[in-house]
């Protein structure tokens, strides 16, 4: 077979800057690698030092689109530290400010980045020419996603009012009650997504994943609950260094994840869903089943289908909260300062993500460890691009080039947070 390169400077669609190479010698997939260059960013290193306090907002700085779910884990890991639960209502705001970000994180994922794969559009912008509404329909529900980070974070990015044991303010119901006619809107037209995104062309393909997300005991997984995975696991989130394990490689400035012993595995919308179907609110499972989609889902083509169903769950719940909130009298509980060591795992919008910290009986951090999502998926989007291009190599460059950019989209790769894609290298020989 004739060695072919095919290059493409720049992957656009994703956040964050990288590059992903692929040799095929003799009609094989020889070498697959996600060059991850956009250079580290040394959070956990500058951490040290600092004030326990001081966590969520420095770590909430890693990513604008989700900064929620990095206040969020440091908040938790800091409260396991120094021995605080959060319960009740503060507890449930936790829970509202996590739907707010899911709503506008999964808003953006499908409208803007991903949908103009399966229609064949170069970016948004050329497809809200022919489909100006379902664009502005996005748009909005990106809008009112924000405005729920807004009310019960103070501000929509790198919200200022979380902090370990509370808020530093807490709302009025009447604020939180003000946001339910826009939410009302935003399930009727998370329903009309799920609709929209059923009806896309999805390539045939579909891999057995090692599906591993947080799996509570009643609820959708946001912040607490056990490890699970579709291969056994069920374990305690102070367990997982015991089961997972960072490696660097030569080519990427992100560390790759592995579970020991099995190897690559699988985190964000299409674990959480495998792993916790039941706990969806029952018109989510409905939209689900309407869509076409079983409790097990493989296809990663088809998450866009799943994110759709996760922001119709994060309206839905919203609502729920929001209906039952009563204020209550202190904005946080009191922490007393001691020496220990914190961790926590909450679900990003893109999957699992893990905080560990050590403290000083001072309570300055001594050392810190972020895991995000799209680090601990890197080694699976490889195998799929493996399997996924042997499975196309007939196809002409252009088609095989788009279609593996559009397979690394279905991750939704958050490269930034990575750090701490993407040009794409096709080369044939």
């Amino acid at each position: 077979m004739k060695s072919r390169t095919i290059k493409v400077s720049y992957l656009a669609r994703v956040e964050g800057e990288g590059g992903l190479y692929l040799r095929i010698k003799d009609g094989a997939v020889a070498e697959v690698k996600l060059k991850i260059f956009e250079p580290p960013r040394f959070f956990e290193a500058f951490l040290r030092g600092r004030q326990y306090h001081e966590a969520p907002d420095i770590t909430s700085r890693i990513c604008g689109i989700c900064p929620v779910a990095y206040q969020m884990s440091a908040v938790h890991a800091m409260e396991d530290a120094l021995g605080v639960k959060v319960a009740g209502p503060l507890r449930d705001l936790r829970r509202l400010i996590y739907c707010g970000e899911w709503i506008e994180s999964h808003a953006l994922h499908v409208f803007m980045l991903h949908a103009p794969d399966f229609l064949g559009y170069q970016d948004a912008i050329r497809m809200a020419q022919d489909h100006a509404e379902v664009v502005k329909m996005g748009l909005r529900l990106k809008k009112i996603g924000n405005q729920v980070v807004t009310l019960v974070g103070g501000r929509e990015i790198h919200p200022i009012n979380v902090r370990v044991g509370g808020f530093y303010r807490v709302p009025e119901k009447k604020e939180l009650s003000s946001l339910t006619e826009d939410l009302k809107w935003a399930r009727e037209a998370a329903l009309k997504t799920v609709r929209w995104v059923a009806g896309f062309p999805f390539p045939e393909f579909e891999a057995d994943y090692e599906f591993v997300s947080l799996r509570p005991e009643a609820e959708y997984p946001f912040n607490e609950g056990r490890l699970a995975s579709n291969q056994g696991l069920d374990i305690k989130v102070p367990d997982y260094d015991e089961h997972f394990a960072e490696e660097h490689v030569a080519y990427s400035n992100a560390l790759h994840s592995r579970h020991q012993g099995l190897g690559p595995y699988f985190v964000g919308p299409m674990a959480r869903y495998n792993l916790n179907f039941h706990r969806l609110t029952p018109l989510a499972q409905e939209a689900a089943t309407a869509a076409g989609l079983g409790e097990e889902v493989r296809n990663p083509f088809r998450s866009i289908i799943v994110r759709a169903v996760e922001t119709l769950y994060a309206v839905d719940e919203a609502l729920r909260l929001i209906a039952a909130y009563e204020r209550p009298e202190q904005p946080a509980i009191k922490v007393e300062v001691r020496a220990g060591v914190g961790y926590a795992a909450t679900e990003a919008p893109r999957g699992l993500l893990y905080h560990r910290y050590r403290l000083d009986e001072q309570g300055a951090i001594l050392e810190a460890k972020i895991v995000p999502p799209t680090s601990q998926n890197q080694k699976v989007i490889e195998r799929d691009l493996q399997q996924f291009v042997e499975q196309r190599l007939d196809l002409p460059d252009d088609q095989l080039t788009w279609q593996c950019e559009q397979l690394v989209r279905n991750y939704d790769p958050c490269i930034s947070c990575a750090t701490h894609f993407l040009p794409v290298s096709l080369e044939r020989l």
